[in-house]
């Protein structure tokens, strides 16, 4: 298994020149506006700064806000706007809680005493479960829910898929009645979308975060929302700003742009959030386009080719690549790396 994680990290500074149509074609003014970026996420009142994993039951942070990410989908925060995650570890019927000492200092429990659901979401949906120590966390729909501590600030949800096993976003058919909840909700990219880089700022999602394993390179936690690293195995290749090695789909087009992975595609094929087509490192910004996916929500393109990421990857993994013979990983200039 290749992985760049073992080695220093290399960051490809030279911008490669090429043109900035579409497939190569002469420019189209037709193409989306590479410079838009989503909103930021609402909150129920202005950000309160208070410490990752602090005490949600006091102040403003017991009010919870619903937020519909275009990338996630329906997730909650408290009411400083930090998010709120579920881990799928947890067990059910009863529920009960896998996540306790260490990994309860990453990932804290969100206390239940005080809480309140936001406007629109069923009270019946609240609950709370006992933990080991006697205390009671909170749930939603029987979700037992956390903060995460290296979430830097409001908005992040820089937490979303660690260990494969941590997720921001509450699915809906567990949670009955949050379809309703979220009708006439504006989708909003948020602050950890990736937009301008802040998907990871104050610290890359560490592989192994709550099961005491695996680390990642101190300079991921610094890594724009692209960038180029070279891989021992494949050459230069593009990344996320959580360090995610990026892959295209060859049943995709790059113009008209078109998704190909929908529906199941999607259980282990993630669309890349949308950047800041200037938070980028050895890569053209003219070719950092924004797609409108089929399902409405947005996906970033590299030379207008969507560009996703891998469940079974970490950070610095590659285990993606040739998976169907129809996924590989990307170069500095969209296209594809096949080594």
């Amino acid at each position: 298994m290749a992985s760049w994680r073992t080695l220093p990290l290399v960051l490809t500074t030279t911008t490669v020149l090429l043109a900035t149509a579409c497939g190569g074609g002469s420019e189209d003014t037709s193409a989306p506006n590479a410079s838009s970026t989503p909103s930021a996420s609402p909150v129920a009142q202005s950000p309160v700064a208070v410490p990752p994993g602090g005490d949600p039951r006091t102040g403003p942070a017991a009010q919870m806000a619903l937020v519909n990410d275009p990338n996630i989908g329906p997730l909650l925060t408290d009411g400083t706007g930090f998010t709120l995650y579920r881990f799928t570890d947890d067990g059910a019927k009863p529920t009960t809680s896998a996540c306790n000492g260490e990994c309860a200092k990453t990932w804290p429990p969100v206390p239940a005493e005080g809480a309140t659901l936001p406007a629109g979401v069923d009270p019946k949906l609240k609950g709370s479960i006992e933990r080991a120590d006697g205390t009671k966390q909170l749930t939603i729909g029987g979700i037992p829910l956390y903060r995460y501590a290296k979430d830097a600030k409001p908005g992040q949800v820089s937490g979303d898929g660690v260990g494969n096993t941590w997720f921001a976003g509450l699915p809906p058919e567990e949670v009955p009645g949050l379809d309703a909840a979220l009708a006439g909700l504006p989708e909003t990219g948020g602050d950890g979308s990736g937009a301008a880089g802040d998907d990871t700022a104050g610290g890359a999602a560490q592989p192994g975060d709550g099961a005491g394993t695996g680390d990642v390179p101190d300079a991921v936690a610094s890594l724009p929302g692209l960038s180029v690293v070279e891989d021992p195995e494949l050459g230069e290749i593009v990344v996320d700003a959580k360090g995610r090695t990026l892959y295209r789909f060859t049943k995709d087009t790059d113009w008209p742009m078109t998704s190909a992975c929908t529906g199941e595609c999607l259980d282990k094929w993630k669309p890349a959030a949308l950047v800041d087509k200037n938070d980028v490192e050895g890569i053209d910004p003219k070719l950092v386009i924004p797609f409108d996916r089929p399902d409405g929500k947005q996906q970033q393109t590299l030379d207008c080719w969507p560009l996703y990421w891998f469940t079974g990857d970490k950070p610095g993994e590659i285990n993606g690549q040739g998976s169907g013979g129809t996924w590989f990983a990307v170069a500095p200039d969209g296209s594809l790396v096949k080594k």
